[in-house]
């Protein structure tokens, strides 16, 4: 059975705790990182935790997954978001990756800043899963034995400056503004008979309380196991490193289609951009100051809940 793990303050102190039924169970020690907890404290001896309890309306939230993890991102990884961003899904054979700065993870609650040189704010809700192990070499990941790598899910919004991302052709730079990455609020943890059930998930992104982005993570292009097994030939990963698996369709960007696309890049840079940016200011769906963003990953029945994250749009001074 899953178990939801908060990262929280209270009384100025950082610690970590079981959530059940709206009271957080304390758990004891002092782990620094998401690594340090996870390595300390495995989800069978969680699931016997007991004492007394916190209100979770007392204490302050934290990202579940601490500032010195690495933050891996898949792109365009489903079917629908593929064709809204202006790829064809027939064509497109490769996993797109990227990464987010760590300095960008804010607690699930946190405010999003929007930077005064950015116009085109977007939000992207994904689900991220957290690791349970280092991977050093390459793996052979499965369905069967994705257990073995992965600790639990958090809630991931990867927002994004699209006039950055975009006519820079800057992934890294327009998505990793400052509080453009929070995680949680719970880190979901997993056992084994779990898994099976994370085709289940829910998606849902509402902005003011209308519906932006909703789906299954049945959807995904390229699954958990099959990207980690590609990662783990490419690079090094860590306990407590957090994987990204991609956003729905409903997005605000408004991209070409290939054809129009295609056409584009006949032209001068300076005209093509223009053009661009036209498009996206006719977009009302960007994010303005004072808007609510409010993200839910949950199976249809419950039994796994990943909480909700809830950011309020702020003009940075």
């Amino acid at each position: 059975m899953s178990l939801n793990v908060l990262h929280f303050e209270h009384q100025g102190r950082a610690q970590w705790g079981v959530v059940r039924n709206g009271v957080v169970t304390p758990v004891a020690g002092t782990f620094a990182t998401t690594a340090a907890f996870l390595q300390s404290n495995p989800i069978e001896a969680l699931s016997r935790l007991d004492g007394p309890g916190i209100a979770e309306k007392d204490v302050a939230w934290l990202s579940p997954v601490t500032r010195n993890q690495q933050f891996v991102c898949q792109g365009a990884n489903y079917r629908q978001h593929m064709i809204e961003s202006g790829m064809d899904p027939d064509v497109k054979t490769f996993n797109m990756i990227f990464t987010k700065a760590a300095s960008c993870i804010v607690p699930a609650d946190s405010a999003l800043l929007r930077p005064r040189e950015v116009r085109f704010l977007d939000y992207e809700i994904e689900l991220g899963l957290v690791l349970k192990r280092d991977i050093a070499a390459r793996q052979s990941v499965t369905d069967a034995n994705l257990h073995e790598y992965v600790a639990g899910a958090v809630i991931v919004n990867d927002y994004s400056a699209r006039d950055v991302q975009i006519p820079q052709m800057q992934f890294y730079k327009g998505k990793s503004f400052r509080t453009f990455g929070p995680v949680g609020p719970y880190l979901c943890l997993l056992e084994k008979g779990d898994f099976a059930r994370l085709r289940e998930l829910q998606l849902k992104l509402t902005v003011n309380g209308a519906v932006r982005q909703q789906d299954s993570v049945a959807n995904l292009v390229y699954g958990p196991a099959e990207t980690l097994s590609e990662l783990s030939g490419v690079q090094d990963l860590h306990v407590g490193d957090l994987l990204s698996t991609g956003t729905p369709a409903g997005c605000a960007l408004s991209v070409p289609s290939p054809g129009k696309q295609r056409l584009a890049a006949l032209l001068p840079e300076a005209v093509k951009w223009k053009a661009f940016l036209k498009v996206q200011a006719g977009r009302s769906q960007y994010l303005k100051a004072g808007d609510l963003v409010e993200s839910r990953i949950a199976t249809p029945d419950g039994a796994i809940d990943l909480g909700v994250q809830r950011n309020r749009v702020i003009d940075a001074a």
